[in-house]
């Protein structure tokens, strides 16, 4: 309702973010510390935004007084299993988890859960340089906090 409202506004940019990933994995708030402290997860792919590599970019979409709605997210998906993958590949090789279906995470959860791919066009075409999601993971999020040594 709110971005409705907001469409009326000529000098008004809305950023949506999903899921937020920080490089600083000891954030209660960060996606990743939260799945990786999950007893199951489930295996769906979504649609995320990479903090370190996007909110560089919003000080630049000010700068450059772009207006209007943006999908604020890094191109692409990547499932649970794929981020615990590189969790386990760059952070703790010891690390194991559990899936579970949508069905099962519906019995245990407070509030329901949406899973989506947004589409990055537009911010893609204006920024050129952004990186997938998976791409930005590695760089912003992963290599900076490797505790397994590179094979």
């Amino acid at each position: 309702m709110v971005e409705e409202l907001l469409k009326e506004y000529e000098n008004v940019c809305t950023l949506r973010v999903r899921m937020p990933i920080t490089s600083n994995l000891s954030n209660p708030r960060n996606f990743i510390t939260k799945i990786s402290c999950y007893n199951k997860v489930v295996n769906i792919p979504n649609s995320m935004t990479i903090l370190d590599e996007l909110l560089p970019i919003s000080v630049e979409m000010a700068k450059r007084n772009l207006r209007g709605i943006w999908n604020f997210t890094n191109p692409g998906v990547v499932s649970h299993n794929e981020i615990l993958e590189m969790y386990k590949k760059y952070i703790d090789s010891s690390f194991k988890w559990t899936n579970f279906t949508l069905e099962e995470q519906a019995k245990v959860i407070v509030a329901p859960r949406s899973n989506n791919e947004m589409d990055a066009t537009k911010l893609k075409k204006e920024f050129p340089e952004l990186l997938s999601i998976k791409d930005s993971l590695i760089k912003y999020v992963f290599e900076p906090n490797r505790k397994v040594p590179a094979n």
